[in-house]
């Protein structure tokens, strides 16, 4: 998995290094964040305990809100200072405490399509990390809540062996579905 995450990371930061200016100013798939705002929230995954656990004391112990908030201090360094910090989380396997080994896996994939998505660049999501995070996703509550998004649904991947829940099925690509299951892209309509 560690060597999945560095790919991913070296990927996110090679794309962060090419965007021109206007491209850092775009809304991404995170509802209120530029690309700024993702960049400098991946930058910050790999922050010292004590300094994450600080964030979330002067947050009122209000995840989303510190999250917010560190993401928009933090963009406001150069693009090419965020860019390089993506780069120097190649290799670094410290973690945001209460997180499990996926969850920097989870956090590059996806964010990595919030960037790209929005600025019509076409990155692939690797089948067999998205396969991980999207198990990742699908037994956790929070903050995703997945398994509500996709209420009365069986999501079944074309790509792998791959599927969850039970109802109407929903097939795409395991990218995708984990898109689907991080609120990314909704869910598609049902055929009756």
């Amino acid at each position: 998995m560690d060597a999945w995450i560095d790919t991913a990371r070296a990927e996110l930061a090679d794309l962060l290094a090419g965007l021109t200016p206007a491209q850092w100013e775009q809304p991404s798939l995170c509802a209120g964040w530029r690309v700024r705002e993702v960049a400098a929230h991946v930058a910050l995954t790999a922050e010292s305990p004590l300094t994450q656990v600080a964030a979330m004391v002067r947050s009122g112990f209000r995840f989303d809100r510190m999250v917010d908030a560190t993401a928009r201090a933090h963009a406001a360094v150069p693009t090419s200072q965020l860019a390089d910090e993506v780069r120097g989380l190649v290799g670094v396997r410290r973690r945001p405490p209460g997180t499990v080994p996926a969850d920097p896996l989870n956090d590059v994939l996806v964010h990595t399509q919030d960037i790209a998505r929005p600025l019509g660049l076409d990155i692939a999501i690797p089948a067999e990390p998205a396969t991980v995070a999207a198990d990742l996703v699908w037994r956790r509550a929070f903050p995703f809540r997945a398994r509500d998004r996709v209420r009365g649904r069986e999501l079944v991947a074309t790509d792998v062996e791959w599927r969850r829940g039970a109802g109407e099925p929903v097939e795409a690509p395991i990218g995708d579905l984990l898109l689907i299951l991080t609120g990314r892209i909704p869910v598609p309509a049902r055929q009756n």
